[in-house]
């Protein structure tokens, strides 16, 4: 049955390419990307890799390249891996295309993606996932895992075919009866986002500088209280329950890298999406991470400074970027 799924990746960037490139060999995968990033894929082909050692190349003679909407007609499942902000756009674009029942799995940052496709998709099966590692683009047309972690979507009969593909390319996809406490578990780490990207650091340094996690602390224990207020759990994603995760994060360097070693497997040279962006000059996924703890706060008649300072600083740095030191950045922080 894999070899026969028709698999479109709608957003072929860094994360999208990475999967259509895992996937390849075993589903018939066609990659729906901006024209830069096709021309790109035209002429170098595409190479996948992760940190674990693993490297595949596929000529682009062998790829099926797209970058129009209509390219997503008459396929089985569509991976929707665009940057939130994109959401409603790609729902629009799609909505005449997708045959009914056709599965469409949201492997996007932050909460609500899934449920402004479905809303916009009701001819579709759409289901909420989750890629809980890093992707990085280390040369033209490579796409590489830099961290680890288990690819998650919502459970269903219908998305059976697909876990099959991701179990044949080594890649495992788990399905989950909730996966709103996963994504929101999920926003919780990429909380570090917005740091990572004003650290100007890798990830693996900036983790590595306990300043640094302190700041990450302050805004995960107020994403927690956020979240208890409004009676959301968030699923355990890592060795340690959600809540214990500021306490971790906040221990001296060397009983940190002693206790939580596993935070620092991360490949030396990757940063986070957010620092991709603001090199770029495009505008962040920050309203969509950070942003929704504020919203959800503001919902629940509370308010979340750190975050919200945090959105209003990566606002600045998108029109003009400045590099924060962590020393600084944790007293604007904790600022009342």
């Amino acid at each position: 049955m894999t070899s026969a799924l028709r698999i479109a990746v709608y957003g072929a960037g860094l994360v999208g390419n990475y999967l259509g490139g895992r996937l390849h060999a075993h589903a018939h995968v066609r990659l729906i990307a901006r024209p830069h990033m096709a021309k790109s894929l035209t002429e170098h082909g595409l190479t996948v890799s992760d940190l674990n050692g693993y490297r595949h190349h596929i000529d682009a003679e062998s790829l099926d390249i797209a970058t129009q909407p209509d390219a997503a007609h008459g396929v089985d499942v569509v991976l929707v891996t665009v940057k939130s902000s994109a959401t409603m756009d790609v729902a629009h674009e799609l909505a005449d295309v997708l045959a009914p029942r056709t599965c469409v799995i949201s492997f996007q940052n932050g909460v609500r993606n899934a449920a402004e496709l479905r809303a916009a998709l009701p001819h579709c099966h759409v289901l909420a996932g989750m890629v809980p590692f890093n992707v990085t683009q280390p040369d033209r047309a490579h796409f590489h895992q830099a961290s680890s972690g288990a690819l998650m979507v919502e459970h269903a009969s219908t998305v059976q075919p697909l876990i099959h593909a991701f179990e044949a390319a080594r890649l495992p996809l788990h399905p989950c009866d909730d996966m709103q406490a996963v994504l929101w578990a999920k926003l919780l780490i990429n909380l570090n986002n917005p740091l990572n990207a004003l650290s100007g650091m890798p990830l693996r340094d900036e983790l590595a500088q306990r300043a640094w996690r302190q700041c990450l602390a302050l805004l995960q224990r107020e994403g927690l209280h956020v979240l208890h207020a409004a009676g959301i759990r968030p699923a355990q994603l890592t060795a340690l329950p959600a809540r214990w995760l500021p306490t971790v994060l906040a221990l001296p360097d060397a009983l940190f890298q002693r206790v939580a070693s596993r935070m620092l497997a991360i490949d030396p040279l990757a940063r986070s999406s957010m620092w991709d962006d603001l090199q770029a000059h495009r505008r962040t996924e920050v309203d969509y991470i950070n942003g929704e703890i504020v919203a959800l706060a503001k919902s629940k008649g509370m308010c979340a400074p750190a975050n919200s300072r945090t959105v209003a600083l990566i606002r600045e740095a998108e029109a003009s970027y400045v590099r924060w030191e962590p020393r600084a950045l944790l007293k604007l922080l904790r600022t009342p």
